[in-house]
């Protein structure tokens, strides 16, 4: 699933933003004052690494060094890298976090069980590994209107996270909500607009981040 271009085009024109293709991954590094805090980033199931950058825009605009991945066959369980090969990308970073969409999210779960990784990142995803008695600081936003990761599967899932997991629904967002790659099969219409839904997300995400800094 390609990422929407005009949604990547608010990114690149955004003099706050440095984008650069890695190879391996999209790595986005604030242009000003970064705060040592690093996101790497697994995409959904066949979608394309850049549909996040415009999920991120404003996180790293703020400071935050995001390194989006390219899983192999763009399938996140095919990709068995380790989670330092993508951090070497941004050497600058102090603290690192790990985190995904869909089914980009249970391997950044499987990822976060490793040393060294102070917090896990989901959008639109769950674990299917414990990590209930990690010290990681844990958010989870997702959408009541889901058609994948439903609220159901979501609240399932939870006991697999730490007690201390910030939990954040965002009303009407989809499972598409988290990227700008347009619809995807499975999922059920959002019942509000791709900016109003991002500017949860991205709220969300800057405070969880506040806390690790």
């Amino acid at each position: 699933m390609q990422g929407t271009r005009s949604a990547a085009l608010t990114v690149w024109r955004d003099d706050r933003v440095s984008v650069r293709d890695a190879g391996d991954a999209v790595v986005m590094t604030p242009t000003g004052t970064a705060d040592g805090v690093g996101i790497v980033f697994v995409p959904g199931a066949k979608v394309d690494p850049y549909a996040y950058m415009a999920t991120f825009r404003q996180v790293v605009g703020d400071g935050t060094t995001v390194v989006i991945t390219k899983p192999t066959l763009n399938l996140a369980f095919f990709d068995t890298r380790p989670l330092s090969r993508f951090e070497a990308h941004a050497p600058g970073v102090r603290t690192w976090t790990v985190g995904g969409h869909s089914l980009g999210g249970v391997r950044a779960c499987q990822l976060a069980a490793g040393p060294d990784v102070a917090g896990l990142l989901l959008l639109g995803s769950y674990c299917a590994n414990d990590l209930a008695d990690t010290d990681l600081d844990v958010l989870s936003v997702s959408g009541s209107r889901d058609g994948l990761s439903t609220p159901a599967k979501v609240a399932a899932a939870r006991d697999e996270l730490p007690a201390s997991a910030t939990s954040v629904e965002v009303p009407g967002a989809n499972h598409a909500a988290f990227g700008a790659y347009g619809a995807q099969p499975g999922d059920q219409p959002a019942t509000v607009s791709r900016r109003e839904s991002g500017q949860a997300i991205t709220a969300a995400v800057e405070r969880w981040v506040r806390d690790l800094r």
